[in-house]
């Protein structure tokens, strides 16, 4: 009961600074489209009878490159529900763009980097050849609406200098040509998967022209640009938000606090900032932070998903904000354990419909949407005094 009460008042001071509106607008942000995890059911196993205990972190379990199968039955649960407006439920997926080039890396010793566009690695599994023009239909269909993620899900610096150094288990992972076995702590504090973390000035440099790179490959692949853009494990720094303006973000999403990069002589360590729905940055960029959360295959069975997400919902709405939903990728995929979709998928469309059933009034809006509204409503009030 008092966890439960800690939580809600948790919320509820979350939700008090920043942007108010008294429409009920509910935005799901999901993460990590188009980056590579688990490649599949028999590496799964192997690495599990190996002794990894890839079965306790859910994204060894159930994450990858999302199938045919995998996008039209999610296109199918958000179709299905309709708001106020008669649009459907939609998704901001918010996409990585790249994945490693394992054979090129491999072919240079290690000694260099390459990637190859997400695209490129989804047409080579025979599942998945077809994935992408599901994308182009649920982008055509209104339920899917790609953002920009990051190049890799990846930081390529020190994954490099691992792979160099011959460390053992990330040379395993990469024989199985995955980032690492694990997403638990080591020297990095998410196992390789936070893209703008730096160590160095000179690191630091490289993110920047990193995040330009694939802001670059995102227009490429998708023929227009992000407005808004969500740091991979919340870990980015001021430089970075200034590349992100010079091209064309204009909103960032995230959660309540942000890690950023800082190091002295002896130590690498995160300083942390707290932002808020509607807070703007010194380049005029809004912040979205996530208020509400719907993660069934991460929170576990032990937990009323939908009950919990909807007092989430209810909270922001009473406080007079927009509920912004964070639900990741792996909540919805199900090559390597086929029920986590198709259970995650039944909850995902009870939720949609209770949503519209308690607030009839409901407008579903993408994150880039959102901050369009946010700012346009800004700008009108400055404009008045």
């Amino acid at each position: 009961m008092f966890f439960n009460l800690k939580k809600s008042i948790i919320s509820h001071l979350q939700n008090l600074p920043g942007w108010r509106t008294d429409r009920k607008i509910v935005v799901f942000e999901s993460d990590d489209w188009g980056s590579i995890r688990m490649p599949s059911r028999e590496v799964f196993d192997k690495l599990k009878s190996d002794g990894f205990r890839v079965d306790n972190d859910p994204f060894m379990k159930y994450d990858n490159l999302a199938g045919e199968d995998d996008l039209s039955g999610l296109f199918e649960v958000l179709t299905s529900v309709k708001d106020s407006n008669g649009r459907p439920a939609i998704f901001t997926a918010n996409t990585i763009v790249a994945n490693p080039d394992f054979a090129r890396i491999e072919e240079s010793g290690f000694l260099k980097y390459f990637y190859e566009p997400f695209t490129e690695t989804l047409s080579r599994i025979p599942t998945h050849r077809n994935s992408f023009n599901l994308w182009k239909e649920g982008m055509a269909s209104g339920v899917f609406h790609p953002q920009f993620h990051g190049r890799e899900h990846l930081n390529v610096d020190r994954w490099m200098k691992a792979l160099q150094a011959g460390d053992p288990a990330i040379r395993r992972a990469f024989g199985h040509r995955m980032i690492s076995i694990s997403s638990e702590p080591n020297e990095m504090r998410f196992g390789y998967m936070e893209a703008l973390d730096h160590f160095s000035p000179e690191e630091k440099q490289i993110k920047a022209s990193l995040v330009e790179d694939g802001l670059r490959l995102f227009k490429q692949i998708f023929g227009f640009d992000s407005r808004s853009f969500i740091a991979c494990c919340y870990v980015w720094d001021d430089g970075i938000e200034k590349t992100l303006q010079t091209g064309g973000v204009n909103y960032i999403q995230g959660v309540a606090q942000q890690l950023i990069p800082a190091y002295d002589e002896n130590r690498h360590y995160f300083k942390k900032s707290l932002h808020y729905i509607g807070q703007a940055n010194s380049f005029n960029q809004i912040y979205l932070t996530r208020n509400a959360y719907f993660e069934p295959a991460l929170l576990g069975s032990g937990t009323d998903h939908i009950g919990y997400c909807l007092k989430r919902i209810s909270i922001a709405f009473r406080m007079k904000k927009p509920a912004i939903i964070a639900t990741h990728r792996l909540n919805y995929i199900g090559s390597i354990h086929k029920e986590n979709r198709d259970h995650n998928l039944i909850l995902l469309k009870k939720l949609l419909n209770e949503i519209v059933r308690r607030w009839p009034e409901v407008e579903f809006m993408t994150s880039d949407e959102l901050g369009g509204l946010i700012s346009k409503e800004q700008n009108s009030r400055v404009k008045l005094f």
